[in-house]
């Protein structure tokens, strides 16, 4: 499977203000979220939001494109949660159009599909966009490649795969992993002077020579723009615990240099943007899918989108519906297996589940 360069440049409408940095906050709800928000009901402690019990009538009716986080949502770590491939082979069966979102930047899209594919998961590789495919569309869109400047990288292949589809040359990532800076007496790290840009994305081998080399990039090259693929705070390494993710790296750049980065990754609407614009999607008919608060679930109610989150992943139902918790999705559900749940005492359903495909009730 071959993938080109998609020219992203006249895809956005957004300028590249647009794109600035993230900072933590809350934001607001979409038309869609809050007209969905609206219909929901306290059920535990102080958060307005209901566990999915009748998903023909809450979701599946009113849902044309689902937007799936990746990392415990279709898988954790390199195993798949159960019951995914068939619950996603019932939501093509009903006609519903998939994407695979994740901030992930270990992987380009083509790295992604191999994985789909060794987990047994059919996804085209057209469905399939990571947060190294956001950082160089984001850099095609704001015209890097014609600065003439260079990106130096702390992260790993996928960045470096997505910077070579677009032609923008690099220096770091993977090849200064084993480097350390000269800390003897009168010892100094020399770097570029045309790195123009610093993208930080998550990195297994992040060590100090990578974060002085970024930092003094960011501090002492004119211009040169902080870019962070995502910040999210840990990650699925293994299925067995959670391990730091993204976060961890970016806030040691941004610690050393009190500089905010531009975030490109969710919940960022650069990829929502792309969707919405290259394949004219309706944003009232998505739902984003996802098991963070703090990065899937903003991303669906600052851009508008319907969103549920599950408890696969890295949030509990006790963080979920704590008082202190302000960000709430619609519904929430265990997997994204119970799109297909027998509706709970109590609920309607206008409709019914053959095996093959959905009958709608009248």
């Amino acid at each position: 499977m071959k993938f080109v360069p998609i020219a992203v440049t006249a895809l956005f409408a957004r300028s590249a203000a647009a794109f600035s940095p993230i900072k933590p906050s809350f934001g607001t709800r979409g038309v869609a979220a809050a007209a969905s928000a609206a219909r929901a009901s306290s059920t535990h402690l102080n958060a307005n939001v209901l566990k999915l019990s009748d998903p023909a009538e809450q979701l599946l009716n009113n849902v044309d494109v689902f937007i799936f986080d990746c990392d415990g949502v279709i898988w954790r770590g390199d195993s798949l949660i159960p019951g995914i491939p068939e619950t996603l082979a019932k939501l093509r069966a009903l006609g519903k159009k998939m994407y695979f979102v994740t901030n992930n930047s270990t992987k380009s899209r083509a790295g992604y599909k191999k994985k789909f594919d060794s987990l047994g998961l059919d996804v085209p590789p057209e469905e399939i966009f990571s947060s190294s495919f956001a950082a160089a569309a984001y850099l095609e869109q704001t015209k890097f490649k014609e600065t003439g400047k260079k990106v130096y990288v702390i992260g790993e292949v996928g960045i470096i795969e997505e910077l070579d589809l677009i032609n923008v040359p690099y220096l770091g990532g993977p090849a200064d992993s084993g480097k350390q800076p000269d800390m003897g007496p009168g010892g100094k790290l020399i770097v570029d002077e045309d790195v123009g840009a610093v993208i930080v994305g998550f990195d297994r081998m992040v060590n100090y020579y990578k974060i002085q080399y970024a930092q003094l990039c960011i501090n002492e090259n004119t211009d040169c723009e902080f870019i962070a693929t995502n910040l999210d705070a840990v990650t699925h390494l293994t299925d067995a615990q959670e391990w730091a993710g993204n976060g961890s790296m970016v806030g040691a750049i941004k610690g050393c240099t009190g500089v905010e980065p531009t975030v490109v990754g969710k919940p960022s609407p650069l990829m929502i943007d792309y969707l919405e614009t290259k394949l004219g999607l309706d944003r009232s008919k998505i739902c984003m899918v996802g098991d963070r608060l703090d990065t899937d679930v903003l991303f669906g109610t600052d851009n508008g989108l319907q969103s549920l989150l599950v408890l696969s992943g890295v949030t509990t139902e006790q963080k979920l519906l704590s008082p202190e918790n302000s960000i709430t999705p619609d519904y929430y559900a265990d997997t994204i297996n119970d799109f297909f749940q027998e509706p709970k005492a109590g609920a309607t359903v206008e409709g019914s589940w053959t095996g093959a495909a959905w009958s709608a009730g009248s």
